[in-house]
């Protein structure tokens, strides 16, 4: 007798619509491992599209993937990601430096708000969870899984770690902020 419960279908990929700052319009589609076709079957037609799958691995096609399009004042651009691990893509516009931040699996990719060119990325030795920017600051920070939560207030970094300790830093140092 086999249990029939259970699919071996995988999920279908996610989508998520979301408006930034400056006018631009997001869209988010991802998918788990191997599941690159899926992702990418709806992609919509018009403005630049650049896979930066090879970033992340030679075998990028079998990773888990996104696809982020963007729409703007400056016309549409679309990217494509991967990731070693399944992650919900996240970005925020950083206006100072005049990028969009996304932050997927263990990669942080800093491109052009207007036109989409990456300009750096960087990987993480941890999965990442969040990315935090504010106009006030000169610089991002990226928040790994040692961490449960991060937050600012006040200026301050707040993490706070799976135990409950709460931990202020500041922003511009990195060094703990006195109480």
């Amino acid at each position: 007798m086999t249990d029939t419960s259970r699919s071996a279908t995988p999920a279908p990929p996610r989508d998520a619509r979301i408006g930034y700052p400056g006018g631009l319009r997001a869209r988010w589609r991802w998918g788990g491992s191997g599941q690159g076709a899926a992702v990418f079957a709806l992609s919509e037609a018009g403005g630049s599209i650049e896979d930066l799958g090879p970033l992340v691995s030679p075998s990028f096609e079998e990773l888990c993937r996104a696809e982020l399009r963007i729409d703007g004042p400056g016309g549409a651009w679309t990217v494509r990601l991967a990731s070693a691990i399944q992650d919900e893509p996240a970005g925020l516009v950083w206006d100072e430096a005049g990028l969009f931040v996304v932050k997927y699996g263990f990669h942080t990719y800093g491109f052009e708000s207007r036109t989409g060119t990456l300009r750096w990325s960087h990987r993480s030795a941890s999965p990442l969870i969040a990315v935090l920017g504010s106009p006030r600051l000169p610089h991002l920070i990226v928040q790994s899984d040692v961490v449960a939560e991060a937050a600012l207030l006040g200026g301050r970094l707040v993490l706070t770690s799976y135990g409950g300790q709460a931990t202020a830093i500041d922003p511009a140092t990195g060094r703990v902020a006195p109480a």
